[in-house]
């Protein structure tokens, strides 16, 4: 999707499967601002407002308390979710942005 886009992935997975197809496992690059409450990282992507829960992939390093609240890049990639399930991103690096 084009970066002004503001479409949740809940709107995507429901066109999708309304369709008669299933959201699978796809890449992402994602801006938003970084939640950290109690050890739980999350992303508010910006635009949506949509929430994705943020979990490390591989050797990627947990998303520190320091980036709470600032503007971050996510890259990674959201896997298939069921539907009604809350979405993630398991990303390989998050990058705060000035």
């Amino acid at each position: 999707m084009k970066p002004s886009n503001t479409t949740t992935l809940k709107q995507l997975q429901t066109a999708i499967t309304k369709n008669g197809f299933t959201m699978k496992q796809s890449a992402a690059t994602v801006v938003g601002t970084a939640v950290v409450d109690s050890g739980r990282a999350q992303l508010k992507v910006s635009g949506s407002n949509e929430m994705l829960d943020l979990i490390p992939q591989g050797q990627a390093t947990p998303i520190a308390s320091s980036l709470n609240g600032k503007s971050v890049l996510v890259e990674g990639v959201i896997p298939e979710t069921a539907k009604g399930k809350s979405f993630a991103i398991h990303y390989r690096t998050v990058t705060e942005q000035p």
